[in-house]
């Protein structure tokens, strides 16, 4: 799993175990235990995810706001380009599955 506190427009490739490569942004919060079960969930099926801490990242923070009705939901994932909002593992897996 790679880690950034800035977005920098980075984008982090990651592949599953079809070598499907995905595009996958966490946006969240170092104490949020929803982001970090989402961060292991992707790290133990193989994926790197770029992290974004939107306490550290006020770009961030507007850019979940946006997503989310003008609230700071975390995580707010963005798997090639498909919006997801405090995702289960399960909601994470379609999310890769359909793209």
């Amino acid at each position: 799993m790679t880690s950034s506190h800035a977005t920098g427009g980075l984008e982090i490739a990651a592949f599953d175990g079809s070598m499907t490569q995905h595009n996958i942004k966490v946006y969240g919060a170092d104490w949020c235990p929803l982001t970090r079960r989402a961060l292991q969930h992707l790290e133990r099926r193989g994926l790197d995810a770029q992290y974004i801490d939107v306490e550290a990242d006020p770009s961030a923070s507007e850019w979940v706001k946006s997503k989310n009705e003008g609230k700071e939901k975390k995580p707010t994932l963005d798997i090639d380009g498909q919006i997801l909002t405090e995702p289960t593992n399960a909601e994470i897996d379609a999310a890769l599955a359909a793209s």
